[in-house]
Parts: C-alpha cells; structure tokens; sequence
C-alpha cells in the first residue's frame, strides 16, 4: 500500500528501505514459501534456552566469539528452542530470514541477509563480520539455513513483477539500510565528533558508542556490552536497557482499569511526585512480559525494602529515575571499556519527547544531553537511502545534513549533585542485593 500510494502521487522515487527490530525471523520451505508465522521475541519458548546452550557450547566461547550480550530472546536460543520443540519444521526449512530480510525477500525474491540485523543474533562472528562456523557446528544448524550476508547500501535490485503489478510501474529498487532499527537511529545522531555516546530510546534503551573494531574482553562480558554492526562497518558497543516499556506497559494496564491517561498526563502526574523515592532496576527479568507493570514494580520496591508508589505518577517517577540511574551506570562502564570521559549523550528516538527523562539522564550522569531528532530511525533508513543513490558522499555528510535539518534540544545538569550521587549508591546497591 505505502509502495502504491507513492506511484499515485506521480513523485519519482528511486528506492526503498525496510528496517525493523532485530532477532525475529522467518523461516522458508524449500518452495520459496513461507513456513510459518514468525514468533515475537517475547514468547516464553525460549525459557532455559541458555542454559541448554551452554551444555552444548561453554556461554564464555560464545561470547569470546560473538560480543553479544546474553538475554533470552537472542536468535541462537529461539533457534534452539525450535530445535528441541519443533524439530520438523527447522528440518525442512531451507533459510531462515530476519524480519526486515523477509519482508525485502517478499519484495524481490532475494534472499540474503543485512549484517546490522545479523549482528544481534548472536550467530555472527564480531570480528569476521560473518556467521560463525564454529556456533553452527556445535548446535547442529546447516549453513544452507544462514543467506549470505551483504552490507547496508547494498541493491536488492528491483520488485518482482507480481508486485509490479500490485503497486503500479515503478523503476525504484530495494536497497538493503541499516536494516536494525537502532542501526538506522544511529546513523541519524547528529554528532559533530567521532566519539560520541548515544541513546536510541523508545521501548528499549539502546546506549552505547561507535566503534571501528569489536571490543570484546573480560570486563564488557561482565557488564553485559553487546557489539552490534553499524553503517560502514561500524560497531556499535552498546547495552540493552528495558526502556519506555516500563512506561508504556503501565499505561496499557491502567487503561484496562479505564484510565486512559495520555504520556503527557503521566509525566505531569510524574513530576509533580516527590523525587526519588523508590528505584527499580529497569532490567529486572520480573519487567519483561507484558501485564500488570505497575504491581510488578510496586512488588520490587516492598521486597527491597523501599517506599511502595502509591498512584501513577509515583509508579512512572520511579521508573524515570531509575532509567536514568541505569544511564549513569552504563556510562561510567562504557568510559572505563573506552578509557576516556564522556562529555555528553545524544539521544534520539520517541524517547526525546519525555523532556523529564531527558532532564534527568543529564542530572543523573552530570553532563549535557543532546535529544533529537524523534523519528531517527526513519531519518537513518533514508540517509542510507541517500547515501546508496550518489546523493550524499558519506555517513558523515548525512549526518551533517540532519544536524541542519531537525531542532536537537540541549538538557544542562541542573539538579542538585548530592541527591542525584546518595540516590545512586542506593541504586548500586539494589543491583549488588539482587546478585548475592
């Protein structure tokens, strides 16, 4: 439909771009067809996976190999979940597509995968940039399954007749962007230096920095750093933090109590609560399915001892402040793996419409924070777009572009130091009771 809408305007459009989440996939028969809807990466099937992988293939070699931070939904363990619940069906697939992959392949009947939405699988090699040989071997998985990988700005070439047909002429062709959605988001941080940190924020915080080359040791396998592809071969060192699913989890449950307060209301309630009250770690596996949030998080704060919020605004202050807390601690951590200072963040995604978090990811980690633009990840898709047409020269020239075309808002530490440096040590240390 948006493909048709786009031939109807009579505009002349040269290409188009599919980015989505990551880890999800498609699995295709041998016909050409789809084998089965795909399931979202909050299914429970993957329960245990990882300790069952780690029988197979010790979780440090995976890491060693990958730079993946470990978390349930990874493609290796829904892979290895239907490996052991639905053996058939693996069997008779004959490649196995991410999701943006197979929405391109339905396009064009191309069948390959982009290495930015490859790289959160933990089944590539950090370091090789391809899928790993040992990790398919050891779990039994046929390298028939896995489709060449190709870069971000790579042509797909142009729509199948069918769809030509569906859509109107058209002579555009499918290029291959940075095909996950935080990879598209980070390509439109309109950073004027190299060494910059980023949060893609909306249902999960993605915070991090741009490398050139995987960081892969002791210290970031502790602190859970993943080492996810970029534009340009880039890596993007970053931590999976929970994010405004906190937030838009709790607004859904109070709408099933019909309260159908809007984020605008919840943040009005948030501010007007007394500050920094109760703390949560915002990845507490405990956050993770869908359901009643607010008790969930009212739960955590009784057994640790804490102030249990009383109504919505103390529920949504809570996790702000906690998120924020959870970005002090990832920046000290990413400075360390880094060996220099952070001298700001940049935030981009539907996060930087909370002006409160914003103002307290820059209180909580005492330097500014830079939020823009909202829609980055749409902004990075077509930059790749741009960039794969000959109409930029380089990453650096769109984001050039983007820092001249969006308004970025600038947030200066301005609460009071103390408060936000007592509330941290009671954060360090709920997250220390949780591990005893």
């Amino acid at each position: 439909q948006a493909i048709r809408q786009c031939v109807l305007s009579g505009e002349e459009f040269v290409s188009i771009g599919i980015d989505t989440w990551g880890v999800d996939f498609g699995l295709i028969g041998k016909d050409g067809s789809l084998l089965s809807n795909p399931v979202h990466y909050r299914d429970a099937r993957t329960a245990g996976m990882q300790q069952a992988a780690d029988a197979v293939f010790p979780k440090q070699r995976i890491y060693e190999l990958t730079g993946t931070q470990f978390m349930d939904f990874n493609t290796l363990f829904q892979l290895l979940a239907l490996q052991r619940k639905n053996p058939g069906l693996l069997e008779i697939a004959d490649r196995m597509l991410f999701t943006p992959d197979l929405l391109n392949y339905f396009l064009t009947g191309q069948m390959r995968t982009e290495y930015t939405i490859a790289s959160t699988s933990q089944l590539l090699d950090a370091r090789a940039r391809d899928w790993s040989v040992p990790l398919r071997e050891a779990f039994g998985f046929s390298a028939e399954l896995f489709a060449p990988i190709v870069q971000p700005g790579a042509s797909l070439g142009s729509l199948l007749p069918q769809i030509q047909q569906m859509t109107g002429q058209t002579d555009a062709k499918v290029v291959n962007v940075a095909s996950h959605d935080t990879a598209s988001a980070v390509v439109a941080v309109p950073a004027t230096e190299k060494d910059f940190v980023f949060i893609s924020s909306g249902t999960w915080s993605l915070m991090g920095s741009e490398l050139d080359e995987p960081l892969i040791n002791n210290a970031s396998a502790q602190y859970e750093f993943t080492n996810e592809g970029g534009y340009g071969g880039k890596i993007r060192l970053l931590r999976n933090i929970m994010g405004l699913w906190l937030e838009q989890e709790s607004r859904r449950q109070y709408k099933r109590e019909g309260k159908d307060y809007s984020f605008n209301q919840l943040s009005e309630m948030a501010m007007a609560a007394k500050p920094l009250q109760s703390l949560i770690d915002p990845d507490d596996p405990s956050f993770v399915a869908p359901g009643d949030m607010p008790r969930r998080i009212c739960d955590f704060c009784e057994k640790t001892g804490q102030h249990v919020p009383q109504d919505p605004g103390e529920v949504v202050r809570c996790i702000f402040e906690s998120l924020a807390l959870r970005y002090r601690m990832t920046v000290e951590r990413l400075d360390m793996l880094r060996q220099r200072p952070s001298r700001a963040i940049h935030i981009v995604g539907g996060g930087t419409k909370e002006a409160p978090l914003c103002q307290m990811a820059a209180d909580a980690c005492g330097i500014p924070v830079y939020a823009g633009p909202v829609e980055a990840t749409a902004i990075g898709n077509l930059a790749v777009q741009a960039i794969a047409a000959g109409e930029l020269s380089g990453l650096w020239q769109a984001r050039e572009m983007i820092r001249r075309s969006f308004a970025v808002q600038t947030y200066e530490p301005c609460a009071s130091r103390s408060m936000w440096d007592e509330a941290y040590g009671r954060f360090c240390k709920l997250l220390q009771q949780k591990t005893v």
